[in-house]
């Protein structure tokens, strides 16, 4: 437990200062939702670019998993529950800036749209629109986060 403060406190000071908020305080368990969130978009996007190169042959040994919808809601609730939670969290205690939460709003109806109405051109579209809407969502909602360098009176839990 110990180096792993030393390193934290070695990150932050030689790099981006890390806001880490206690997830379970009686296990001492630690996370950064800023970096859990946009690491979840970029786990996403890059699903969506490598996903029908790396698994096109996948059907010869009769498995779908390229099309399959079952894959794809997961992810797309994966995606959404980290995202709300890390936005909202961002939004309630620190900036109340709503621009991150309706750029995110708008990359998931546009992965929404894209399972619906699928078409030739769908990763132009949809996909990469929506990719670019959901990290900058997580990089405006951390941006405004450092800049919130303040403690509100009534709403603020640290």
């Amino acid at each position: 437990m110990y180096k792993v403060r030393k390193i934290i406190s070695l990150l932050n000071k030689f790099a981006i200062p890390l806001q880490i908020y206690t997830f379970a305080d009686f296990m001492g368990i630690k996370i950064n939702w800023h970096a859990l969130g946009i690491s979840a978009s970029i786990i996403c996007a890059i699903h969506c670019a490598l996903a029908p190169l790396l698994l096109s042959s996948l059907p010869l040994f009769g498995v779908n998993i390229i099309e399959n919808i079952w894959v794809e809601l997961m992810l797309l609730g994966a995606a959404l529950i980290i995202g709300v939670t890390t936005l909202w969290h961002g939004y309630r205690k620190h900036h109340h800036k709503a621009t991150p939460l309706v750029l995110f709003t708008i990359g998931m109806v546009l992965f929404i749209l894209h399972q619906l109405y699928s078409s030739e051109y769908g990763i132009f579209i949809f996909i990469i629109p929506g990719v670019v809407s959901i990290l900058s969502a997580h990089l405006l909602n951390y941006r405004k986060c450092r800049l919130a360098d303040h403690c509100h009176v009534n709403d603020c839990n640290h």
